[in-house]
């Protein structure tokens, strides 16, 4: 079992930054590729970002690539998300994702997820 928590989610104006964290826990957590996947009101939920175990490894949807970066420390056990440049169609609850399948299968859809977090709401006000 793996244990995801999602924090520093906020209201930010377009053009700020934030960076969203995930905690992870679990004997063999920092095995999995994680990501991070989004909501936006009436909107199905889409990919945003995914790392390898190792961290070797990044995969991003064409809409946030040049914003937003992934990156994980398997030592403190937790992910981050660094946002730059938002937007207002960025808003939308975010969610934490582990995978025991790869960071590049992550990209493909939700079906292969075997972990998700509550999310962190982000409001990007124009």
């Amino acid at each position: 079992q793996v244990q995801l928590v999602e924090s520093g989610g906020g209201l930010v104006q377009a053009g700020g930054s934030l960076r969203l964290s995930c905690a992870f826990s679990g004997r063999t957590s920092s095995s999995y590729a994680m990501g991070w996947f989004r909501q936006a009101p009436g909107k199905e939920r889409e990919f945003v970002a995914a790392i390898s175990w190792s961290g070797g490894i990044t995969a991003y949807s064409d809409s946030v690539k040049g914003r937003f970066t992934i990156s994980r420390d398997n030592a403190k056990n937790t992910m981050y998300l660094q946002i730059n440049s938002l937007k207002p169609e960025d808003t939308a609850v975010y969610y934490c994702a582990a995978s025991r399948s790869t960071a590049q299968s992550m990209s493909y859809g939700s079906d292969g997820i075997d972990y998700w977090g509550k999310g962190t709401l982000v409001t990007v006000s124009s």
